[in-house]
């Protein structure tokens, strides 16, 4: 079995805008480094919590990206995004909306117009995939992709569903397509159900506990908002349900290049940071209204 390396309460949440409220897990949390979990670079947790109603919309205004993937999955609530590729939509309950900005957009972010009015509980996760250095100054793209798209596996005994948002499982295509492998998938288990999984030894590997508790590889019980990090050499680990669970799996094949961050810009190397931040001054972003 693929043992547990590592269990990640969640941090202090801080406020990203004003519409999400976040626990950071990649890459603050305790060796949850970009190294480490590459090519997952960033991973933000908003867990459940209650916006009162209001008429002005929160959320976070224009700002710029280049050289990766941001991934939203909707848990509660909805979020409106639009960016300067033309993309756009609402990201519903269920939804996920996967927006490759690679050569540099502006986007923005906020909660949906009737959702931001009536209020309620609000739960999201945003993860940030790397690009392959071939890739990073591609075409942006947009997926948005409701849960209806998303494939399901039906596990046996009545134990729940797997929503396969990218990758595979059981033989199951997901939906998204990817410029590197990756796994990415919603476990929804029933009380007592189990689900198995199995990805490449040397993928780096996680869970998050989105809903209920769980018992991984029948040892170690793990609740809600905890993350788990899975030590790279072994394939296989199970999951079983103490109560009604949401879970959260990712696994992804290392890219092995440098890593240069700044901000909303991940390239390879220093000189590619500054290019993008000049290109950014420069307005070669587009244009996008705040």
């Amino acid at each position: 079995m693929r043992n547990i390396e590592l269990v990640v309460p969640p941090r202090e949440p801080h406020f990203v805008g004003d519409g999400f409220r976040v626990h950071n897990f990649i890459p603050s949390a305790y060796r949850l480094d970009m190294k480490r979990m590459d090519p997952f670079i960033m991973l933000d947790y908003n867990s459940k919590f209650y916006f009162p109603p209001t008429d002005k919309p929160r959320g976070v205004s224009v700002h710029p990206h280049r050289g990766f993937e941001t991934v939203t999955v909707a848990y509660k609530g909805k979020v409106a995004h639009h960016d300067s590729s033309g993309g756009g939509g609402v990201i519903d309950e269920g939804d996920v909306q996967w927006m490759t900005a690679a050569s540099g957009l502006l986007h923005k972010e906020y909660h949906e117009e009737n959702f931001s009015k009536q209020g309620g509980d609000f739960q999201m996760v945003q993860l940030w995939v790397n690009l392959p250095a071939k890739y990073k100054m591609s075409q942006p793209k947009y997926q948005g992709i409701s849960n209806a798209q998303i494939d399901k596996y039906a596990l046996d005994d009545n134990a729940g569903i797997i929503e396969v948002i990218a990758g595979e499982y059981m033989g199951m295509k997901g939906t998204a397509s990817t410029f590197s492998p990756v796994h990415l998938m919603n476990a929804k288990l029933e009380q007592g159900g189990k689900a198995e999984f199995s990805f490449p030894a040397h993928f780096n590997t996680g869970l998050l506990v989105i809903d209920g508790s769980i018992l991984v590889n029948g040892m170690e019980t793990v609740p809600t908002d905890h993350f788990v990090l899975f030590e790279n050499g072994d394939t296989r680990f199970s999951i079983k349900a103490n109560e009604k669970a949401v879970v959260l799996v990712l696994s992804g094949g290392p890219l092995n290049e440098p890593i240069a961050a700044h901000g909303p810009f991940v390239m390879n190397t220093h000189q590619e940071i500054i290019q993008a931040i000049e290109d950014f001054n420069a307005g070669k972003f587009g244009y996008l209204e705040e």
